[in-house]
């Protein structure tokens, strides 16, 4: 007999969650898939749902404890919409906002050992609007589309899309975007365990792209969960010990 666990850990606001997922429009809730042993929602939403009434005391990230913290507002599943009107605009699992900083935050869980990466760059993503400080962005852009990108775990597409959507919600609020790649490196999927040089690569295709767009207006960076769940503490220490036991990041 299978013991169904409850969707949300302990302390996590789940009518705030539920509203913030309804407006998402991923189906994540009614499709069942918040529900799925491999999903990465899930985990994203319960980290990052138990700091939306408590945004100060969300611990910083690795690598960019040198921004204004603490935290002012934290919200899951946030829109980060292009500079027009129509058409398809971002969404980043997490955002957090400092004084100075919009944070957006790409998680991953099992996704870059699982799901086949394709490059879809529409000709909307050609428009000159994006800044001459996103040259590193758009550079990776025409990088992708020649096929000479060389990412086969990280989905480097997409968190192009998000930089497009970062640097145009900076501007609108008048702060300096930064774009984490949070990613999980599970043991185990299934009862196969993941191959090591599987999670090497995965880091070296991290690496090659934090070089190839440094300097940009939108700054990125990348740690592990476990990195970043390494430093909670108080309260927060509790929540990332269940996190840990739940999803195994």
């Amino acid at each position: 007999m299978t013991i169904r666990l409850p969707t949300f850990l302990p302390g996590v606001p789940e009518y705030l969650v539920r509203a913030a997922l309804t407006k998402a429009g991923g189906n994540e809730i009614e499709s069942g898939k918040l529900d799925r042993p491999e999903s990465s929602a899930a985990l994203a939403v319960n980290a990052f749902g138990w700091f939306i009434e408590r945004p100060r005391d969300l611990p910083p990230f690795p690598g960019l404890a040198d921004l204004d913290w603490p935290a002012a507002r934290v919200d899951i599943e946030r829109q980060m919409r292009f500079p027009w009107r129509g058409g398809r605009h971002p969404w980043l699992d997490a955002a957090v906002e400092t004084a100075g900083h919009v944070i957006g935050v790409e998680s991953k869980r099992f996704e870059p050992f699982r799901d086949a990466k394709t490059v879809r760059l529409s000709d909307a993503y050609d428009r000159d609007v994006w800044g001459e400080r996103m040259t590193p962005f758009t550079a990776m852009r025409d990088r992708l589309r020649a096929g000479d990108g060389g990412y086969h775990r990280l989905d480097a597409a997409q968190l192009v899309k998000h930089a497009f959507g970062l640097v145009t919600e900076g501007s609108r609020l008048g702060k300096s975007p930064v774009l984490l790649y949070l990613y999980a490196e599970p043991s185990h999927r299934g009862a196969a365990l993941t191959p090591a040089t599987a999670i090497e690569r995965h880091r070296a295709e991290i690496a090659d792209f934090a070089f190839a767009v440094a300097g940009a207006e939108v700054r990125f960076a990348a740690c592990s969960w476990r990195e970043w769940l390494a430093g909670w503490a108080g309260d927060a220490r509790n929540h990332a010990d269940a996190l840990i036991a739940r999803f195994q990041p």
